[in-house]
């Protein structure tokens, strides 16, 4: 910059380029450090502001500018600035997202090229059935099983409402899997499903109505996680929890989420789908490369052993749809 004759100033080109931007000053590209970061865990989001644990207090926070676009969910571990007493009304920062352990997500259908992460760094998944009212869905509990499988978490199975309907024809299709298990009802002790909560991190998932908030709040009292009723003409339940959210528990934590309608598999390829079939994988590895596993593949050899009567015939007719389906050719997700 420099001063023309008449005391005024002569703008030179840095100038001109700042006031093109229509900033008062050159920016930087260089982003501060923020080393008097502290880490925290996000436990809630909601509207672009984050609820995270730092140190035992809850702290609203806001995401940083220089994060750009990248989504911050439930599981986070974050490193924080501001204002950290967790006073009301007060808003920190979110500057950093550190590394994921774990990444559970799911996509609209399978056809959606864009991928939803549900939580991060959990390492079970435990999967919220309801044996009646609504009707158990076991090509959703499919799906959950390989979207565990690809995300590396643990599956547990919870089958609920064991007080209207028995569990052993859902118990007989997942047998070979080898998938732990509680049967569960209103009036039943959690003892069992306590124990195998303790220090982990476990994400529920389920349909509406199948009682999973109605779960959580028992395991964890005072919560007051909306619950909600099946329709009783549509059979399906309606959306209560509308967002995620993480509950400490024994050591370890307990995430809630939302009820959901389909869980699509579009971001597992199809090879990775099949691997999520412990009781049908072995037997897809002699089948030819490329094999689609479908009724009419030439040389498969799940066909081959159904045909003789050595793969459950349900377990086979999942598999199968979830491929199809993954291709675009059916709408079909969780019925």
């Amino acid at each position: 910059m420099s001063r023309t004759r008449g005391g005024g100033r002569h703008l030179d080109e840095d100038d001109i380029r700042v006031r093109a931007r229509g900033g008062s000053r050159p920016r930087t590209r260089k982003r501060p450090k923020h080393e008097n970061a502290v880490e925290g865990l996000v436990t809630a989001v909601d509207r672009g502001r984050y609820r995270c644990l730092v140190n035992g207090v809850p702290v609203v926070a806001m995401k940083a500018r220089e994060l750009g676009r990248g989504s911050i969910v439930v599981g986070d571990r974050v490193d924080v600035v501001g204002d950290l007493s967790g006073r009301p009304d007060t808003l920190a920062r979110v500057v950093r997202v550190r590394e994921r352990e774990s990444v559970l997500r799911r996509t609209a259908d399978d056809t959606d090229p864009v991928e939803r992460v549900i939580v991060a760094n959990a390492d079970q998944l435990a999967i919220v059935c309801a044996l009646a009212d609504p009707a158990p869905q076991p090509r959703f509990v499919d799906r959950c099983l390989v979207a565990a499988y690809d995300a590396g978490l643990d599956p547990l199975l919870c089958l609920t409402k064991a007080d209207l309907a028995s569990p052993d024809e859902l118990l007989r299709v997942y047998a070979p899997l080898g998938v732990p298990y509680e049967v569960l009802s209103p009036e039943g002790g959690l003892d069992g499903l306590r124990s195998r909560l303790v220090d982990r991190t476990t994400v529920f998932v389920g349909s509406s109505g199948v009682g999973k908030s109605t779960l959580v709040n028992r395991l964890v009292p005072g919560t007051e996680r909306a619950v909600g009723h099946v329709n009783a003409v549509t059979g399906r339940g309606r959306h209560t929890s509308t967002s995620a959210a993480a509950l400490p528990f024994e050591d370890g934590w307990l995430i809630d989420t939302p009820g959901v309608r389909s869980f699509g598999l579009a971001h597992v390829d199809p090879e990775d789908i099949v691997e999520g079939f412990p009781d049908l994988a072995e037997t897809a590895e002699e089948c030819p490369p490329g094999c689609p596993h479908q009724t009419d593949s030439p040389d498969c050899a799940i066909q081959a052993a159904l045909e003789r009567g050595e793969l459950d015939p349900d377990r086979v007719a999942s598999l199968r749809r979830l491929l199809t389906s993954r291709e675009g050719d059916t709408d079909e997700t969780e019925s």
